[in-house]
């Protein structure tokens, strides 16, 4: 079991090639998803030869093909650029245009052209979030638009054209992170909306991405006083559990957002949030930086296994993220 743990993280590496931190990571603890960002990009040569390296060093440990992912949003999120990689506005401007649907499936169909290409396998979009505008909310200029009927509609179109198209698809910020003005990466949001206005409104879209097959669900690290408010989204049960869960039927994969931005770790240890995610729910531990705290959270959740982590708990989550590496990991 020990050694299977590491397929319940997602991880950062530090620069363009495979490095032996991570190949540590591979051949000590068994993880085998990946993150990338702009640090680990060149040109699209270089990207598909570390993509490569990696998919080698995990068959050579006897893993499982990985999943390697990125956030290609388009805008303002986006970390592969022109010259190499088409470069879309912020899917707000996309949304709004009067061709909306025809410019997102292309949006789609390119991300998932251009990502498989050189061996990413798993875009962390769409942005589900509903977002009014002209209120200073802070994901305004990633989200869909400002009615859940208009996200529900355009994020199924994302979902189903990349998915499609061999690309998996994470819809994010679950339950909803359209209506907070701060940034998580910096301190912990409050999103104060009615348990109406939380039905009606933010779990809409999530529902039809749901019905869309969508491959991932990433958590939002934000507090929803009406749903729990004891605990951001990603650190709760009654959220994961109770509302993804149980309210919309959600029995596919749950992806924690980075568990080392500021709203999580201002209030205590990479480790032990990771515990507590995947306690409350969640199946894949994202941690984007420093391979000391998932060595950290990896040996903490290793010591709760056979305590307050049931064996076939991780089970379970394994069998969700390995759903997903079928459908979409090759090598």
């Amino acid at each position: 079991m020990k050694n299977a743990l590491g397929g319940l993280f997602m991880v950062g590496l530090p620069g363009t090639e495979l490095d032996d931190s991570t190949r540590d990571l591979i051949n000590r603890y068994g993880i085998n998803n990946f993150i990338l960002f702009k640090r680990n990009a060149e040109n699209p040569e270089q990207i598909r030869t570390l993509c490569l390296e990696l998919v080698a060093a995990c068959r050579a440990a006897g893993l499982g093909a990985p999943l390697i992912s990125i956030d290609q949003e388009g805008g303002t999120v986006a970390r592969l650029k022109g010259p190499h990689f088409t470069e879309f506005p912020d899917a707000r401007v996309l949304a709004e245009s009067e061709r909306a649907e025809e410019l997102l499936v292309e949006y789609a169909k390119t991300c998932a052209r251009e990502l498989l290409a050189v061996g990413i396998n798993m875009n962390l979009a769409p942005v589900l979030d509903v977002s009014p505008a002209g209120l200073g909310l802070f994901m305004e200029r990633r989200a869909l638009g400002g009615t859940p009927e208009q996200v529900a509609r355009l994020g199924a179109l994302v979902i189903t054209a990349m998915q499609e198209n061999g690309l998996a698809a994470c819809g994010k910020h679950f339950p909803g992170l359209g209506g907070a003005t701060l940034d998580p990466h910096k301190v912990l949001p409050v999103v104060d909306r009615s348990l109406e206005e939380l039905r009606g409104c933010d779990l809409v879209p999530f529902a039809a991405a749901i019905r869309a097959g969508v491959a991932g669900v990433m958590t939002s690290h934000t507090v929803y006083p009406q749903l729990d408010p004891d605990q951001p989204a990603t650190l709760s049960s009654r959220i994961l559990g109770g509302v993804l869960r149980d309210e919309l039927g959600y029995d596919g994969m749950v992806v924690t957002d980075d568990l080392e931005m500021g709203a999580i770790e201002n209030d205590g240890t990479v480790a032990d949030a990771a515990l507590v995610a995947f306690k409350a729910g969640a199946d894949m531990l994202l941690i984007c930086h420093e391979h000391v705290k998932i060595i950290a959270a990896y040996e903490l959740l290793s010591r709760a296994v056979g305590g307050v982590v049931s064996g076939e708990r991780v089970r379970r989550s394994l069998e969700r993220i390995g759903a997903v590496r079928r459908r979409f990991a090759r090598g």
